[in-house]
């Protein structure tokens, strides 16, 4: 089966609302066009699309089918769509490539969650018999994690406060990022909570954005692109939704996910899907990713968390620092569901 590489990456600015549709076109118009620019690809030159968005979070039914007016009535494409953070879809496209069925595709994700009050939209991923029914909001749960691990010694406010001031200011370099700044980490730990143990800079902001990342064969790829990422792996495993029978300190799915995909010791740098501080940590344990390794350059998602687009973000700016030239070897991780429920992990090296 045949390399796939991503020869292409742009996203939309994070931002607290857009006054757009809850269809994204607004969004994705100019993140095509500018995607086209990178590659000197066309509509026409696309074998597959596939996107990632929720309809339950745009409140309209087929809200992806609307999002098709951002790539036009003709010529007609093959398509298809995932409920899921866009990562997923790539992961469609992936396999599509891989099967020898098109040389390229493109991936977009999108979602407007300044359009209702998402923590208690995210309660509605829950068991629906046992849970869901208690309304147990996203950053509650979020605050439940948080307090375990701080119970069994595993991390610490200040721990966590670290993590955002990190974050925080390597976002300083990032245009697209929603929140940044020089921070102390003194100065976070004086504020109050919001889900104790977290407060505001533990916790993603409310975001409106999009993404989009081109995929290519590797034969394909390197008339596209002069540094393309290859995918050397890639792979997604799941926990159980039952919050009470998984310890959720640990992250057995992005572990295995991590093994499957290939990571190893020689990755350069990291970008992991962690809308909360305490779950940069679990991830960062399950992929046994050391000292040597840097963790979100981009400022991640704690300084921007467009939903259903987010996970995908991180696989592009992962490919970005490739693009670039300043790694070799990256890694990728998204997450979705309650608690680091779904994760996918992807390795990408210089082609």
């Amino acid at each position: 089966m045949t390399d796939v590489a991503v020869v292409g990456f742009a996203q939309s600015p994070s931002v607290r609302r857009t006054q757009g549709t809850t269809n994204g076109v607004e969004m994705l118009v100019p993140i095509f066009n500018e995607v086209f620019e990178q590659t000197g690809l066309s509509k026409r030159d696309i074998g597959f699309w596939c996107s990632g968005s929720s309809d339950y979070l745009a409140g309209r039914a087929f809200s992806f089918i609307a999002a098709i007016d951002a790539i036009g009535a003709f010529p007609p494409i093959h398509e298809s769509h995932v409920e899921m953070d866009a990562a997923w879809a790539l992961y469609e496209a992936w396999l599509k490539i891989r099967m020898g069925e098109v040389d390229t595709a493109l991936v977009y994700g999108f979602g407007k969650s300044s359009a209702g009050q998402l923590r208690r939209v995210l309660a509605l991923q829950l068991d629906p018999y046992v849970v869901a029914p208690l309304w147990p909001d996203s950053i509650s749960l979020a605050g439940l994690q948080a307090r375990l691990g701080m119970e069994a010694g595993l991390w610490s406010e200040k721990d966590l406060a670290e993590v955002a001031a990190r974050s925080r200011r390597d976002a300083a370099g990032n245009p697209f990022a929603q929140v940044s700044g020089d921070t102390e980490v003194a100065e976070l730990l004086d504020t109050p909570f919001v889900a104790d143990p977290l407060r505001a800079h533990d916790i993603a902001p409310v975001t409106d954005g999009a993404a989009v990342i081109v995929l290519a064969s590797a034969e394909r790829a390197r008339d596209l692109a002069e540094r393309p990422a290859v995918i050397t792996g890639i792979d997604h495993r799941v926990d159980s939704p039952g919050l009470g029978v998984r310890d959720l300190t640990r992250s057995p799915s992005t572990a295995a996910a991590g093994r499957a995909a290939g990571a190893g010791t020689d990755v350069e740098i990291a970008e992991l899907h962690a809308p909360f501080t305490h779950q940069e940590l679990i991830v960062r344990a399950a992929l046994g990713l050391g000292e040597q390794v840097r963790i979100n350059p981009s400022g991640g998602a704690l300084t921007g968390n467009p939903m259903f687009s987010a996970g995908l973000v991180r696989i592009g700016e992962a490919a970005r620092q490739i693009l670039a030239g300043n790694a070799r070897r990256t890694l990728a991780h998204a997450t979705s569901g309650p608690a680091l429920q779904q994760n996918l992990v992807a390795v990408l090296e210089r082609g």
